[in-house]
This record gives C-alpha cells, sequence and structure tokens, in this order.
C-alpha cells in the first residue's frame, strides 16, 4: 500500500533565495529551483517595485514554510509558489 502526503508544501522548504535582475530564484529542500519574474507577477508587485537592498534583507520562516522581507512586512508562502493554495 503506498500512502501519499495530504500536503506536499508540508514536505517541501524554501533553504534560500536569490535575485538575478527582476527574477526571484528560491532554492528548495527537495532539489528544485523556482524562478519568478517579480514584475510580469501581479501578485509580487511590491516586491518589483523595492529596492536591490530591500529585497536583499530576506528571511526564512521557522521551518522555511515562507519568505519574509522586514523591510517591505511582507513575505510569500513556499505553498504559494508551488501553486498549491490559492492566492488572495
Amino acid at each position: 500500500m503506498t500512502i501519499f502526503p495530504n500536503d506536499v508544501s508540508e514536505l517541501v522548504t524554501a533553504t534560500a533565495v536569490q535575485f538575478e535582475g527582476n527574477i526571484l530564484q528560491v532554492s528548495l529542500s527537495d532539489g528544485r529551483m523556482i524562478s519568478l519574474p517579480i514584475d510580469k507577477t501581479g501578485w509580487l508587485k511590491w516586491l518589483a517595485q523595492a529596492t536591490p537592498e530591500q529585497r536583499q534583507n530576506w528571511s526564512l520562516e521557522p521551518g522555511g514554510y515562507a519568505i519574509y522581507w522586514e523591510d517591505l512586512d511582507d513575505g510569500l508562502e513556499v505553498a504559494h509558489l508551488l501553486g498549491l493554495q490559492p492566492l488572495v
């Protein structure tokens, strides 16, 4: 019998963040990297408008389930990046 987890996002966490111009790159605990063009992703407008210094001041929430930018008072969850949960 095979058992599948109910919520894959609990198994995959963020491990690192970097920017290449306006591309947000998030490294995941399972070896994948997600890349998003922040200037073309409407729900990341707040991050696209940030200065390079503000973008670099990120931290991982405990357990790596989310990335938080203190200077911007905003963040995003890995589950949203994986498309497992709708954005509101």
